[in-house]
This record gives C-alpha cells, structure tokens and sequence, in this order.
C-alpha cells in the first residue's frame, strides 16, 4: 500500500459481483430510469447472492465480513456500470441494529434482513438551504410491511 497503488481486496467477491452485474446490462438500467421504476429484480438477486448480508454475523445469516467486504461489493456494482443506491442502505443501516439493538431484536431481524424477508431503506426528510435541523423537526420512520399494492404506509412518530 505504501507504493501509491491501492490493492484489490476480496477478489472472490468482485468478480461474483461483476458476473451478477453482467446480468443487468445497460439496456435494463436505462429502461428503469425510463419507468422510474425499482430494480427489484437486481436487488433480489445481489440479496439471494448474500452480498446484501455480508456485514451481518454468521449467527444470525450474514457473512459477518467487515466494512472492505462491504466496500468491495459496492464498488464493484458501481463500476460494472450498475447502481448500489438502492442497495446500500440494506447494508449500512442495519448496522444501527446490530450495534445498539437489544439480543431479542437482533435475534428476530437480522436473520430476516439477511434473507431478504425484511428490507431496510434509508429516508431523508429535505431540509431548506442555511437551515439547521431541529429536534423537533427529527421524525422516526418505521415500516411495518411493504406491499406491492402500496397499501402498506409508515408510521411516523415525531
């Protein structure tokens, strides 16, 4: 590392993750972004894969690899011309959980969140250019489910 030139980690991990990501061409992206639709199919397969779940222990279904893991994967997706943004998140917000979640939580979501049963996204209310946000305009989201049909909403508390 001290040469200037930065080492590949994890090679196993980047090429499984550049032959998942040769399966979402270009064509398939753009007709996404055309539809400003989710790619709930690419998502599926990086979770099936086990790259979504490398962060979490292999107690509770996860790799239990660390951050490198994690960058790896992500770097790959991004540079095989594909997009982690609606990914990401699954990785690092569960990290929340596992570090301040109590045992029974961990025990009964990240063994879901490592199989793709439950999902976790990252939401971010806008905040108006020069202003600071207050604890008073902090709001916390939780889902209970997510349906298809968009029948499922959040519950916000403030």
């Amino acid at each position: 590392m001290g040469d200037g030139h930065l080492s590949e980690t994890f090679p196993e991990i980047r090429e499984a993750v550049r032959r998942l990501c040769a399966r979402f061409p270009g064509e398939y992206w753009q007709k996404l972004d055309r539809e400003r639709a989710y790619p709930s199919e690419f998502v599926a397969a990086l979770t099936e894969a086990g790259f979504l779940s490398v962060l979490i222990p292999e107690e509770y279904g996860g790799s239990g690899l660390g951050l490198e893991a994690a960058c790896a994967v992500l770097e790959e997706i991004h540079r095989s011309g594909s997009n982690g943004g609606a990914c990401h998140a699954q990785m690092y917000t569960m990290g929340t959980l596992l570090k301040h979640g109590s045992d029974q939580q961990k025990r009964e979501y990240l063994p879901k969140i490592a199989s793709g049963e439950l999902r976790l996204q990252a939401v971010r209310a806008p905040i108006r250019r020069g202003s600071a946000p207050s604890p008073s305009a902090m709001a916390t989201i939780t889902w209970s489910t997510a349906r298809r049909s968009g029948s499922a909403a959040p519950n916000i508390r403030t």
